[in-house]
């Protein structure tokens, strides 16, 4: 599933533009290696505005629920998105690396040819948990710890046996 949505960054800032909008979880493909599955739907609203130095930007709000993979038990984590930034809009690279530099601003290169959802699912990776994993005590990590026992266990008992079942079949 494909879904898009273009702007001209600089236009819809001066005529004030506004969008809003759902997007499927399914349809935002880099995410998906983040998750433990595409189920639900991220709402969002961009508008286009000045920023107070009169500096062109994009007002993006984001909100929704994933289920992020633990990291711990690889079990569905839920997790709330609750994004709302305010990007500079630039011309030039040059620009872009003038901005780069204070970590106040937030700045983006403004194409033509814009592509809003795409800048939606960068915020929402760039927003994401270094390494998500579910608070102490929900975790199903003692179920997984005892598995692995059992199977080191078994494994260690007779550490040949995939060996010798091999060398009697042929």
């Amino acid at each position: 599933m494909s879904v898009s949505f273009v702007i001209d960054p600089l236009d819809f800032v001066q005529n004030a533009g506004i969008h809003h909008g759902k997007i499927p979880v399914d349809a935002l493909v880099r995410l998906h290696d983040f998750l433990f599955d595409k189920e639900g739907e991220l709402i969002y609203q961009i508008s286009g505005q000045f920023d107070k130095h009169e500096k062109p930007g994009l007002r993006l709000e984001i909100k929704g629920k994933i289920h992020l993979s633990c990291q711990r038990c690889l079990g569905k984590l839920p997790h709330t998105i609750d994004l709302q930034t305010f990007l500079v809009l630039v011309k030039t690279e040059a620009e872009l690396d003038q901005a780069d530099e204070d970590e106040a601003v937030d700045a983006i290169l403004a194409t033509p040819d814009m592509d809003v959802v795409s800048l939606i699912e960068d915020e929402i990776i760039l927003s994401l948990p270094i390494s998500s994993c579910h608070t102490e005590g929900e975790c199903s990590i003692q179920e997984l710890e005892s598995i692995k026992n059992n199977l080191t266990n078994k494994q260690s008992a007779h550490p040949f046996a995939a060996l010798l079942a091999l060398k009697k079949t042929n």
